[in-house]
């Protein structure tokens, strides 16, 4: 055993590279007599990955301070944050969470049996925490609810009520989890300011709030579950780890927004109190590093390639996944991430035991079969004297037939060779006689990036990965509800909720159109 604590050594064992802290005084207070109740709640919706290791070497850290920590598994949140995990899948959710962190933590060496877990709607559904739900929805803000989960809850352009709700469903969780503080990202730092200004109007203390700083991801932005280029997921195999680390954002010299610097800053080094890069003797051999500093001083000022940087992390980050991998190989582990996360491109049948498809409920771009078309041959349509018929081929055996007004804004002669963008997954429509592709004509066209060929695949940036559906079933309206944050920006670019239409080539643009909608 070593020698206990004092005060000063936990509070920077607590506080060490953390982004903020609100509260220090009381944070003080509380180590000087007593340990310190700590939270750490994490909403049950996309796969987690690596950049969890942040948080959880922080919880080791609260350990080694000898803080009671508690971990929330927020599945309720999950489901009022705009139904990022449907109603049928929470509690699956939740089960995929609790193994699969409790993986990352054994992995980390942190012992289970000195840490709580709870389901948020273990309590979040009783009577008295929905009364004061009530009674916070009374004092609180409709301005200041919104204000608060700004950073957190999906934004959408009409945001649904639960939205509103989730912040001060937060606030009250530090109440009736008994803790003296909660800990999350810096994202969450409006949640924490509203917990602070509205729990003492209930007649409930202020808390302290400890937040770790956003760690970027591998293409330099929030490492984020729903963006597939920028993270590696817990379960990803060592050449697709490989693979997404050789793509990963980090120039040489550059430190800032370097996920690969981020990860050893924030993961590595607090776990293992070093950092080895691994190299050949010609290009000066292995180097231990003890220090985070030098690493980034070496990289800064280009003396550590950013190739040996990232095979040094490869070593370091397999070593973290081959235990969670090997427990996840397990039958009954491969069948709960199965039913927890089914897969898009499987019939009705794969939720058996569900009363609804999950799929139909995830309502996601990469839905929608998108490709880009060069136009063939062009005729006017027999009953219709302001619609043409196109054919069009999209890189299928056979061209499509749409039905088209283009030649409201494109001269008919100009159209023949044209590249455009189709939608080639709804369901077959006869408009006026004719069998067509898009079932209302008219709209300005939009146009691939140069060097486009038929039958390139377009995406929206973060949601590439994914099998579109065979046919969009027109009861479900996937592309309707999609198509209301389809929009032409400012700079003429095609974007889905501020994310740009691309294809391996670039972004998808609109000439004739600036701020407009796509249809």
């Amino acid at each position: 055993m070593g020698e206990p604590l004092g005060p000063e050594k936990k509070f920077h064992l607590i506080t060490r590279n953390l982004q903020e802290v609100l509260g220090e005084e009381k944070l003080k207070e509380v180590l000087g007599e007593r340990e310190l109740k700590v939270y750490w709640g994490t909403a049950t919706t996309g796969k987690p990955h690596v950049a969890y290791f942040v948080p959880m070497s922080k919880i080791a850290d609260f350990l080694k301070a000898g803080c009671e920590v508690t971990i929330l598994f927020a599945d309720l949140h999950a489901y009022l944050d705009n139904m990022k995990a449907p109603w049928e899948l929470l509690e699956l959710r939740t089960q995929y969470y609790e193994q699969v962190i409790k993986a990352m933590l054994e992995s980390i060496g942190v012992p289970l049996d000195k840490l709580k877990f709870v389901k948020g709607t273990d309590f979040q559904l009783s009577r008295e925490y929905t009364l004061d739900v009530y009674r916070l929805s009374s004092v609180m803000t409709e301005h200041d609810a919104k204000k608060a989960g700004a950073e957190v809850v999906k934004q959408v352009e009409h945001p649904l009520l639960s939205g509103l709700l989730y912040p001060g469903l937060q606030a009250l969780d530090e109440e009736y989890l008994k803790v003296d503080a909660q800990f999350g990202g810096v994202d969450q730092r409006k949640i924490f300011t509203l917990a602070e200004k509205y729990l003492p109007s209930l007649g409930y203390a202020k808390r302290v709030h400890l937040m770790n700083p956003m760690v970027p991801g591998l293409t330099g932005s929030k490492m984020s579950s729903s963006e597939e280029e920028s993270k590696i997921d817990l379960l990803d195999r060592k050449e697709d780890v490989k693979k997404k680390l050789k793509k990963a954002f980090c120039e040489p010299g550059n430190v800032q927004n370097n996920g690969v610097l981020a990860f050893v800053k924030h993961v590595l080094f607090p776990l293992n109190s070093e950092f080895v890069i691994k190299r050949s003797e010609k290009f000066g051999g292995d180097k231990v590093y003890t220090l985070y500093e030098e690493v980034e001083n070496e990289f800064a000022q280009e003396l550590l390639h950013p190739g040996d940087l990232k095979a040094s992390v490869e070593v370091a980050l397999n070593k973290l996944l081959d235990p969670i991998r090997k427990k996840f190989e397990s039958p009954e582990m491969r069948k709960l991430t199965g039913l927890a996360y089914p897969d898009p491109s499987k019939s009705k049948g794969a939720m058996k035991g569900n009363p609804k498809n999950s799929d139909d409920e995830e309502i996601i771009p990469s839905r929608l079969d998108v490709r880009v078309g060069k136009v063939i041959s062009v005729e006017r349509h027999p009953d219709a004297d302001s619609l043409y018929l196109e054919k069009v081929d999209v890189g299928e055996a056979e061209p499509r037939t749409v039905v088209s007004g283009l030649v409201a804004y494109v001269a008919k002669e100009d159209l023949e060779d044209r590249l455009v963008v189709l939608l080639c997954n709804l369901k077959p429509q006869k408009m006026r006689g004719v069998p067509c592709l898009v079932p209302v004509p008219g709209a300005p066209p939009l146009d691939p990036p140069e060097g486009s060929a038929p039958g390139d695949h377009v995406f929206v940036e973060g949601y590439k990965a994914g099998k579109p559906d065979d046919e969009l079933k027109p009861k479900k309206k996937v592309f309707e509800k999609l198509q209301v944050d389809l929009k032409i920006s400012s700079e003429c670019v095609a974007q889905w909720k501020d994310k740009p239409l691309m294809t391996r080539l670039g972004q998808i643009t609109c000439k004739m159109l600036k701020g407009g909608n796509i249809s």
